[in-house]
């Protein structure tokens, strides 16, 4: 994501008048441009599908009992949410009614009142070329605050690890990390990037708005 991200923002212009074309002119003129485009935008949404999925298993075993990670995860995931919102924003140079709700789902979901005040919170939709520039910024700022929390979340994970969250004797339950659990994690990873390839072949536009 980092590294398409990158590319990307080479040929990117920060403008709501040119801001769509110049994604057109990535996918349409640039070299492999539609490959780093799709990529970049279908790998974000399979990225989150992950995430959830990582968040569920969290949920099942009880890993919120391990406050510091758990803390560290959710700060990383509102950072998550708040990059993928900025960058939702760029292609079109304009506000989407679900871009300005991904971060304020929390207002939507309140009963009669949400969408007025989701509509009140941003003051409409339009937003003009200082906040697209903004916008472009934050979202090329925040995966690398993204990296640096991931890198806490991991060194906290590794002060009792997270497959032993009520912490009784796990010597009985031992299993040889290779191949038991190479494998697996290989086999997921495999399966996760040939759907990468294959959504992005074959149906570029699935994830879209």
């Amino acid at each position: 994501q980092t590294l398409t991200g990158f590319f990307l923002a080479i040929h990117y212009t920060a403008n709501i008048n040119l801001a769509f074309s110049s994604v057109t002119h990535i996918v349409r003129d640039v070299p492999y441009g539609w490959i780093m485009q799709n990529m970049h935008a279908i790998g974000a949404s399979m990225f989150f599908i992950c995430i959830y999925t990582h968040i569920a298993r969290g949920l099942y075993y009880g890993l919120y009992l391990n406050k510091e990670v758990w803390l560290s995860g959710t700060a990383l995931l509102i950072v998550l949410m708040a990059t993928a919102f900025f960058g939702y924003v760029l292609p079109w140079g304009q506000m989407s009614f679900w871009a300005a709700t991904v971060i304020t789902n929390l207002l939507t979901a309140i009963p009669y009142m949400g969408p007025k005040l989701t509509t009140w919170f941003w003051g409409g939709f339009s937003i003009n070329d200082p906040t697209l520039t903004r916008f472009f910024a934050l979202h090329f700022i925040l995966p690398f605050l993204i990296i640096s929390l991931s890198s806490i979340h991991i060194m906290l994970l590794h002060n009792e690890g997270s497959n032993n969250p009520l912490g009784t004797n796990p010597d009985i339950d031992k299993i040889p990390f290779h191949p038991y659990h190479s494998y697996k994690d290989m086999f997921i990873i495999t399966t996760m990037i040939a759907t990468l390839f294959i959504i992005m072949s074959f149906m570029p536009n699935l994830f879209n708005d």
